[in-house]
């Protein structure tokens, strides 16, 4: 249930000019943030509170200047590359030695940081065939699947299809169904984009996104929740709306949407159930594991208050016992079809404005003037899809998802993510190969 960091860098070119260039928010703070591991004066504590959102902060008990002492210690830092795209930046640095890391920063909505990490740079292999994409993502202990096609007019032509019609867990796409769901609300006019949803603790859920953090009784609009739901992947938003559209309407989203098995997705989790089931009571976890629909349904009765799983307790993968939202690649390529066409008939372009705010990577939008991305994740699976649209109106869609039993398999996002970017950056979309 969460979005994950971003494709490679470009190497052998110092890109500090280009981060120094970027005068948007994102591009100051992110220079900030470099500048916190390259300055001659380390920082400190009183110097980052302007900068963070305070739960940030406040999960660094030592003080995060301490945190960003020991990151200077691998430098000196120059700077590789520099990556932006909406809310999110990623920057490459490296060291004399040649050692490469990657600086990862998210900003919420407020214009503050959420998420700032160092880590090892995740180098992704180049692709120039269908064969390269298929020797990468053959990990062991990694289930995967992969689907690309290209559609243009009522002719959908499969480009690349690896296990596309087996269902895998997906995290937060499943989101893209509830956004069919609340489109066709305000198609029909029971919902509309300044209707209001208050946050409650009982639909309160866990990270990504900052919803969980507004006091109990703010009210936020539907169309300011939809875009934190797609664009930030903000699970409270979504259980927001969620409990705004009610669970059979998302039910019948699913069914409407082409899913081939839609009784995996009844009943329709929200995140707030999927954490407090999965990671809470084990005796319930148990009893879920072996219950059909209806005992399930009647197991949601009994989470229908505040959540009590933290952040922290998230650990063993629990997407084997039915805990996650099952979607086959051909079930994913489906409902984002479904999106695009819903943001045609959306005369006030607010469904258009949402899905496309966030690319995922960087694209070349001289090409894809219109990118629709969702990326999601639990412990032991991660999926990233795309749907691009060049200016004739031929769609593409790239759905790459991977599932395993052990998280540390999967990793932090970072190469799926990449193995997306190569893909659409490749030529293979139009049958030319770079």
């Amino acid at each position: 249930m969460t979005d994950l960091p971003g494709p490679d860098a470009t190497k052998g070119r110092d890109a500090r000019p280009l981060l120094g260039a970027d005068t948007s928010p994102l591009g100051r703070r992110t220079g900030w943030a470099v500048d916190l591991l390259t300055a001659a004066e380390p920082p400190r504590d009183e110097d980052l509170t302007a900068h963070f959102v305070p739960v940030f902060l406040a999960r660094h008990p030592r003080g995060f200047a301490a945190t960003v002492e020991q990151w200077r210690g691998l430098g000196p830092f120059t700077v590789a590359d520099y990556q932006p795209v909406a809310h999110k930046s990623w920057v490459t640095l490296e060291n004399p030695a040649g050692v490469r890391s990657t600086l990862s920063l998210t900003l919420d909505s407020s214009g503050l940081i959420r998420v700032l990490h160092l880590g090892p740079e995740v180098v992704t292999p180049p692709v120039r065939a269908w064969d390269d994409l298929a020797r990468a993502m053959e990990q062991p202990g990694v289930t995967w699947s992969a689907l690309v096609t290209r559609a243009a007019g009522e002719e959908t032509a499969t480009l690349y299809a690896k296990d596309a019609d087996r269902p895998m867990p997906n995290g937060s796409s499943y989101k893209l169904y509830l956004m069919r769901a609340l489109a066709q609300a305000v198609t029909a006019g029971t919902v509309r984009w300044d209707d209001e949803v208050t946050v409650t603790p009982a639909l309160r859920s866990l990270p990504t996104g900052d919803m969980q953090e507004l006091p109990d009784g703010t009210r936020v609009p539907v169309r300011e929740t939809a875009y934190k739901m797609i664009a930030m992947s903000d699970n409270t938003a979504a259980d927001l709306i969620q409990d705004l559209l009610g669970r059979d309407a998302v039910e019948r989203a699913v069914e409407e949407g082409g899913h081939r098995q839609p009784a995996l997705l009844r009943p329709f989790l929200t995140s707030h159930e999927v954490f407090e089931i999965g990671w809470g009571d084990p005796g319930r976890r148990a009893a879920w594991a072996v219950a059909g629909e209806a005992g399930r349904r009647q197991l949601l009765g009994t989470v229908a208050g505040p959540l009590t799983v933290r952040g922290s307790d998230l650990g063993p993968t629990v997407h084997q016992l039915g805990l996650d939202w099952h979607m086959s690649a051909w079930d994913v390529q489906r409902v984002l079809d479904g999106l695009a066409e819903d943001g045609v008939r959306d005369g006030s372009g607010v469904v258009d404005e949402i899905l496309t705010a966030y690319p995922g990577v960087p694209v070349d939008r001289a090409r894809w003037p219109r990118v629709v991305f969702k990326g999601g994740s639990c412990p032991g699976v991660m999926m990233f899809c795309w749907l691009l649209e060049e200016h004739d109106g031929v769609r593409y869609t790239v759905v790459l998802q991977q599932s395993a039993d052990d998280q540390k398999l999967i990793g932090d996002g970072q190469f799926l993510r990449g193995m997306g970017g190569r893909v659409i950056g490749s030529g293979l979309l139009s049958g030319q190969a770079s």
